[in-house]
């Protein structure tokens, strides 16, 4: 919860624009100022504080204890033109609430953090434990010290100014290790352990089995993934309870998928109980991996039967791909999780003009690997190999990366062993319909012309369809210099079906700089006026120009009932 604290009109009347937009993330504070940040800063883990910085220093100092726990404080200006990330930056998540109040508000973050002030990834905001000398190994990497990474398991990280030697050392690892000096230790859920019970088995003992399994295996439990056991235990108190002690999710599976999976020491008395002769073990391994705990029972202090088996499997490094598309090319039209993407990722490939629209915004150490028109297949297998390394890469397209761009090619080279990510991105159609009015109000299709990777055939056969269907359709990769006689064809399809004075929309380089838009007809578009970087948007029966614009209402109730199409 974010607590909202303010003292003036001002303050207040921003507070509740905040409290407007998140109303199940925020809770309001009244009363006296000091009283209403004690009581906050108490209950919730954030505060965002409509005052002078200084007077929040002051209300804050006697509450400040440990910084890893202590909440994220934010202040923002009388004038709303700042939101400063005051303490907390990391650990409490004040940077990137800054951020998003600065998006909500329309101030200016203000972030001092000397990692977030030169790109880098902070070491404590991976999503990962993190244990060691933090700070020191974070200077290192500001002052350009030399720095090992020595990657024990493979797991995705964002790009690291670290190489092979140094005097200080990022190690990624999930064994039990305590950081030496000038080490941190980065812990990825790297581990699985697969857990049988007989009913009513007691989450005490349940756990006591878990924790001393992964010890005496030299295995961190802070590196466990998840608790894995079959469906018909999904239910069990003492596993469920155990799962929650260890704060990871309990995940279940069927029996027939668990009795699939090769074992090393399979037993009659599961098969009979819940339909697979392995739980512990194959719950462990159902995803693959490396079994490092074989199957072991609990031991009772009372020497009554024990009632819980586990198994600890180390599964295996998954690489990251995320797809993600960067809108039709204003800046403030891609979207926020697009931006977090390709900070994230240490590895980004992509079109060489897409690339240089947002080379600003990868951190330092991002690898680039960019190509020209044409190679889009090559671009989609070379993300995926990467990914299969184990990295975290992006994939950048225009507009939806799904819609006539990358992810399509990728998710068709891509098996299940690695990570995928699809990344919304506003469409060149999308784009093009807010600049020409509302001409996608009904039920609209989006068709391209392009007879590189589909027989005009089966194109013409589907702008037939849209045409006897009255839909509204837009037309991508409408003309080139080499098909310049896809566009007229089209068109006189549609004529067929639709009156001379359809409006038609026409929009080149949406939401760029050199954007334009005009509005014609059917009969009175000049194919020669449009090439690639235009959407040309044809209306259907029901669309009308109004004051200037292209609109398609919701229904047809504008019309005659002589003007519907039957």
């Amino acid at each position: 919860m974010i607590g909202l604290i303010s003292a003036t009109a001002a303050g207040a009347a921003a507070r509740d624009r905040l409290a407007a937009a998140w109303p199940d993330r925020t809770r309001v504070y009244d009363g006296p100022v000091g009283d209403a940040v004690r009581r906050a800063f108490g209950e919730c883990g954030q505060l965002v504080c409509f005052l002078a910085t200084g007077a929040v220093v002051r209300l804050i100092a006697p509450l400040l204890d440990d910084k890893a726990a202590d909440p994220g404080v934010v202040c923002v200006d009388e004038g709303g033109r700042f939101a400063v990330a005051l303490t907390g930056g990391h650990g409490g998540g004040a940077n990137d609430l800054a951020h998003e109040v600065g998006e909500v508000l329309g101030a200016a973050p203000v972030v001092t953090t000397a990692t977030d002030a030169v790109g880098l990834p902070g070491l404590d905001t991976l999503g990962l434990p993190v244990e060691g000398d933090v700070a020191g190994v974070s200077r290192a990497l500001l002052d350009g010290v030399p720095v090992a990474l020595r990657a024990e398991v493979s797991w995705p990280l964002p790009p690291l100014p670290a190489g092979a030697e140094g005097a200080y050392t990022i190690r990624v690892t999930d064994r039990l290790v305590e950081a030496a000096e000038r080490e941190v230790v980065l812990r990825p859920p790297t581990l699985v352990v697969g857990v049988g019970a007989s009913r009513g088995a007691p989450a005490d003992e349940v756990l006591a089995l878990v924790r001393e399994a992964l010890r005496d295996a030299g295995l961190s439990a802070a590196s466990v993934a998840e608790l894995a056991t079959v469906d018909a235990k999904a239910g069990e108190p003492g596993v469920v309870e155990a799962a929650a002690r260890l704060g990871v999710p309990l995940v279940t599976h069927a029996p027939e998928r668990l009795a699939a999976v090769p074992v090393p020491h399979p037993s009659d008395a599961p098969l009979a109980a819940v339909g697979t002769p392995s739980v512990a073990e194959a719950a462990a391994l159902v995803r693959g991996g490396d079994l490092l705990v074989p199957k072991r029972k609990s031991v009772r202090a009372d020497g009554r039967p024990s009632m819980a088996t586990c198994a600890v499997a180390r599964r295996p490094g998954r690489g990251r791909l995320a797809v993600v598309g960067l809108g039709p090319g204003a800046r403030d039209l891609l979207t926020p999780r697009a931006k977090a993407e390709l900070r994230r990722a240490s590895v980004l490939v992509g079109l060489d003009q897409y690339v240089d629209q947002i080379r600003d915004l990868l951190r330092p150490g991002t690898r680039v690997l960019e190509s020209g028109l044409g190679a889009e297949e090559e671009r989609a297998r070379t993300a995926v190999a990467e990914a299969r390394e184990g990295r975290a890469v992006a994939l950048i397209g225009s507009g939806d990366a799904g819609v006539y761009a990358m992810a399509s090619p990728a998710l068709a080279e891509a098996s299940d062993d690695i990570d995928v990510v699809g990344v919304p991105g506003v469409t060149a159609a999308l784009a093009a319909a807010a600049v020409l009015g509302a001409p996608l109000g009904h039920d609209h299709v989006s068709i391209s012309l392009s007879d590189l990777h589909t027989p005009w055939e089966v194109i013409e056969r589907r702008v037939q369809a849209a045409a006897e269907a009255d839909l509204v359709v837009t037309f991508y990769n409408p003309r080139s210099r080499g098909r310049n006689w896809q566009l007229p064809e089209a068109l006189a399809i549609l004529a067929k079906h639709r009156v001379p004075t359809t409006p038609v929309g026409v929009v080149r380089n949406a939401s760029r700089a050199d954007e334009s838009a005009r509005l014609t007809t059917l009969g009175g578009l000049d194919p020669a006026t449009v090439d690639m970087m235009t959407v040309v948007t044809v209306g259907n029966t029901a669309s009308r120009e109004v004051a200037g614009r292209m609109v398609t209402p919701r229904g047809y109730r504008w019309q005659s009932a002589q003007e519907v199409p039957r």
